[in-house]
C-alpha cells in the first residue's frame, strides 16, 4: 500500500494541470515544459508582405482609366491654340467658357433629362422583368420547354446588334416605338440574355426550403418571389442595375437609329454635334464629355453603399 501511495505522489509531482491550450481539454504536459503557444492564422496568406505583382497589375490597369481622364480634363480647360504637342501639358490659360459653350450648344438640361428618364426606366423595368423570367426558368429547368428557352436566350448573346439593326428600326417605326418609351423597351429586351444567365445561376444557389416554408404559410407563387426570392437577389440586382445604367447612359447607337424626334435626343447624341466633316471643336467637345460623365459618377458614388450592403445581405441569406 505504501509503495502505491508513493507512486501516486511521484506521478502527481511530474504532471501538470490540464493544458488550457489543448483542444480536448484533458491533455497534460510534462512538468517544466513551457506552455504551447497558440497558432495564429496569417491574414496575408503566410507570405508576411505585400503581393507586389498584384499591386503592379492593379496600378497598370488604373492607368488605363486615369490617363484618358487626365487628358480629357486638361483638354477641356485649354484654348484651341494650346492643343499642340502631346496633349498632356497643363493649360497655360484656363478657359471655363468651354463648359458654357457646351452647355448651350447641346441644350444640356433637356438632353440630361431625356437620358436620365430613359436610364431610370430601363433599370427599373430590367430588374423587375428579367429577374422574374429568370426565376421561372431556374425553378422549371427540369422541363424541356424551359431548358430550351434558357439556351435560346443564351444563344442570343452571340448575335451582334448590327445584324438585326435594320429590321428593328423598321419595326419600331411601324409600331410607333421610335420614342424614349420604345428605347426603354429595347434596353430591357436586349439585356435579357445576359441578365437571365447571371440571375439563373444565383437563383439556383438559393435554398428551395425557403420557398417551401413560405408556401406552407400560404404564400402564392407571386408572394414567394416578391417576398422571399427578390430580396435575396440584392447582389445581382445591384450588378444588373449598374451594368444597365452605364449601358443606357452611354449608349450612342440605339438612340441614333431609333429616336426620330430631335427634342428627345440623349447626351451622346447631343455631343455628336461637335463632330464635323473637316473640323472638330475638341476643347468644347471634351468639356461636354465631362459634363455628361459627372452625373453618372455622382450616382455611382452615392449608390456604392447600397451595392456593398446588397452584397452583405446576399452573403448571409
Amino acid at each position: 500500500m505504501s509503495s502505491t501511495i508513493q507512486g501516486a505522489e511521484a506521478l502527481q509531482t511530474t504532471t501538470s494541470p490540464v493544458d488550457p491550450g489543448s483542444s480536448d481539454g484533458v491533455g497534460t504536459r510534462p512538468a517544466g515544459t513551457p506552455p504551447r503557444s497558440r497558432r495564429r492564422r496569417r491574414l496575408d496568406g503566410g507570405t508576411g508582405g505585400t503581393n507586389w505583382w498584384l499591386t503592379a497589375l492593379i496600378a497598370v490597369c488604373s492607368l488605363t482609366v486615369l490617363l484618358p481622364l487626365y487628358f480629357t480634363i486638361v483638354t477641356s480647360l485649354k484654348t484651341p491654340d494650346q492643343l499642340g504637342g502631346t496633349g498632356f501639358e497643363l493649360p497655360t490659360e484656363i478657359r471655363w467658357q468651354n463648359f458654357v459653350d457646351a452647355y448651350q450648344l447641346t441644350n444640356f438640361p433637356q438632353a440630361l433629362l431625356n437620358t436620365a428618364l430613359i436610364t431610370v426606366g430601363a433599370v427599373v423595368l430590367t430588374l423587375f422583368t428579367n429577374s422574374l423570367v429568370a426565376y421561372a426558368i431556374a425553378r422549371n429547368m427540369h422541363k424541356k420547354f424551359f431548358r430550351g428557352l434558357y439556351f435560346y436566350f443564351l444563344a442570343a448573346i452571340f448575335v451582334p446588334f448590327p445584324i438585326i439593326m435594320l429590321p428593328v428600326v423598321k419595326e419600331t417605326a411601324l409600331l410607333g416605338l421610335d420614342t424614349p418609351v420604345g428605347l426603354v423597351l429595347l434596353y430591357t429586351v436586349y439585356g435579357l440574355s445576359f441578365n437571365i444567365f447571371i440571375f439563373t445561376a444565383y437563383i439556383n444557389s438559393i435554398p428551395i426550403e425557403l420557398e417551401e416554408a413560405a408556401r406552407m404559410d400560404g404564400a402564392s407563387t407571386w408572394g414567394v418571389f416578391w417576398k422571399v426570392v427578390f430580396p435575396l437577389l440584392a447582389p445581382m440586382n445591384a450588378t444588373v442595375g449598374i451594368l444597365t445604367c452605364v449601358w443606357a447612359w452611354n449608349d450612342f447607337l440605339l438612340p441614333l437609329v431609333i429616336l426620330s424626334d430631335p427634342s428627345a435626343r440623349t447626351l451622346p447624341l447631343a455631343q455628336f454635334i461637335f463632330q464635323g466633316q473637316f473640323n472638330t471643336n475638341y476643347t468644347v467637345a471634351f468639356a461636354s464629355y465631362l459634363m455628361a460623365l459627372a452625373p453618372l459618377l455622382v450616382v455611382y458614388i452615392v449608390a456604392q453603399k447600397w451595392v456593398v450592403s446588397g452584397v452583405m445581405r446576399g452573403s448571409t441569406k
